[in-house]
């Protein structure tokens, strides 16, 4: 088996703060999966698939990542893999089990998805990229490594192995905290080792002072905290602007 880079999720990703805001999205159902959509202010080809973390793209603070980047130009879909059952619903000694239970249903429903989604948004003119928080990171690697997104991008992730990385065919963003469980630096340097020896296109945020969740669950009260969250999307979107041009 290839070597594990990004552990499966811990402790620390059933915790955090909810965030104040009034979500502007609305749900669908899009190829047999609730679907989180936002629209940006004006007409667009492009669209970013929001590969959740294990408090589905339904969570407040979710929303309102995914009506940011509606607000930078681009449709945003949040497929919720979990189906209605994710974080909040296991606060208990079930959550490990809850995890490895999740994967399998959520990656077996993600293809009807993907496919539904093509066959709204477009196949063939429009530009699409992908962010992973968590536990959706495997999932952007995977459309990396198959041609079907134009960029991708990760924060904090869990789940990856080296093979991920070998098989990366797209430009990739990693916005990563300083202290992080599931992605730690040594994990870290690893990557960026596979990503050079392949000439990949990548690049890395770290931020000092924060850990695994902050791009989503951080305390915005704190102002470390805050600026590294709003940091982080606001590279994202950079990130994807050089690729959607």
């Amino acid at each position: 088996m290839s070597p594990t880079l990004a552990s499966a999720p811990g402790s620390c990703c059933f915790s955090g703060v909810k965030h104040i805001g009034t979500p502007v999205g609305r749900v669908e159902d899009l190829g047999g999966i609730p679907t989180y959509i936002s629209d940006p202010p004006a007409a667009t080809q492009k669209v970013i698939l929001f590969l959740a973390d294990v408090w589905s793209p339904l969570f407040v603070n979710n929303k309102l990542v995914q009506d940011y980047f509606a607000s930078c130009g681009y449709i945003v879909l949040g497929p919720d893999y979990f189906f209605g059952d994710s974080a909040p619903n296991h606060d208990g000694p079930d959550r490990q089990t809850w995890i490895d239970n999740s994967r399998k249903p959520a990656i077996d429903a993600f293809p009807a998805w993907l496919d539904a989604v093509k066959g709204k948004y477009g196949r063939e003119n429009t530009k699409y990229c992908a962010v992973g928080y968590c536990f959706g990171a495997s999932f952007v690697m995977d459309l990396c490594s198959d041609g079907s997104v134009v960029a991708g991008a990760l924060a904090h992730p869990a789940f990856l192995d080296e093979d991920h990385f070998e098989k990366l065919d797209r430009p990739l963003l990693l916005s990563c905290a300083e202290e992080d469980h599931t992605f730690p630096l040594a994990s870290r340097r690893r990557a960026e080792d596979i990503m050079v020896a392949r000439k990949s296109t990548y690049h890395f945020q770290v931020f000092s002072g924060v850990k695994h969740g902050f791009a989503v669950r951080c305390d915005p009260a704190i102002d470390t905290q805050r600026w590294a969250k709003e940091e982080s999307a606001r590279g994202i979107v950079s990130w994807f602007d050089r690729f959607t041009v």
